[in-house]
């Protein structure tokens, strides 16, 4: 299934091919890899994005920011009384005092606007909400045009041997979303025992499906 990408045989909008059909088909697989790419980066962000948001603006958030200012202050402690060993810099009660201070003013500061902070990691949440979702339906355009024919043709067929036929390039989680499509419209019935994909993030997903993917069966109804 591995081809050298050649742009001249591509249109970059239509993915008008202009060699026979199974270079077509090759190139397209080419093109839907690559929107796996963003999908699957995507979703890591939104993951990572998310865990975030809870640990600095869920609720119990408060006792968080006091706890990480309580770290704070014993580290700029240590800090200070490291430059004051190693260095030879004396410090005086008032620059103690000082560098305190701003460090409170610093804290009251963001913490202040924590509304706001948390109103952008939001809006970056949602950005790559939108991001993982135009790069899915790239995805299914994609497969329609290659690779979801092919395993109509081949049905019964497992997961795993749909993952095997197209060189393990694309990730089991992947190809289950896609095919997930195909099985609500009822152009493929499936046969599996019960999984923890879909309660998963996407990588332990991946690994989870490598556990049951002999045993997860579509079968075509075309």
């Amino acid at each position: 299934m591995t081809v050298v990408y050649n742009p001249n045989n591509v249109d970059s909008d239509n993915f008008n091919i202009k060699d026979n059909s199974t270079e077509r088909c090759d190139l397209v697989c080419n093109h839907l890899k690559a929107r796996e790419v963003q999908w699957w980066q995507a979703r890591r962000r939104i993951v990572t994005l998310k865990e975030r948001q809870v640990f600095w603006f869920g609720d119990n958030s408060t006792m968080m920011w006091l706890l990480w200012q309580l770290v704070a202050y014993v580290v700029i402690a240590i800090l200070l009384m490291l430059s004051a060993r190693l260095l030879g810099i004396s410090w005086s009660y008032w620059g103690y005092m000082l560098v305190f201070g701003l460090q409170t003013i610093f804290f009251f500061g963001m913490f202040a606007f924590k509304g706001h902070l948390a109103n952008r990691i939001q809006n970056r949440i949602d950005k790559a909400d939108i991001t993982c979702e135009q790069a899915f339906n790239e995805m299914v355009v994609l497969a329609k045009d290659s690779i979801f024919a092919d395993i109509h043709t081949q049905s019964p067929i497992s997961l795993m041997a749909i993952y095997e036929r197209y060189d393990a390039q694309l990730h089991l989680a992947s190809l289950r979303c896609l095919l997930q499509g195909e099985v609500e419209s009822g152009r493929l019935i499936i046969k599996q025992k019960r999984v923890d994909a879909d309660i998963l993030p996407i990588d332990l997903a991946d690994k989870d499906l490598a556990k049951h993917a002999t045993e997860i069966l579509y079968r075509s109804t075309l």
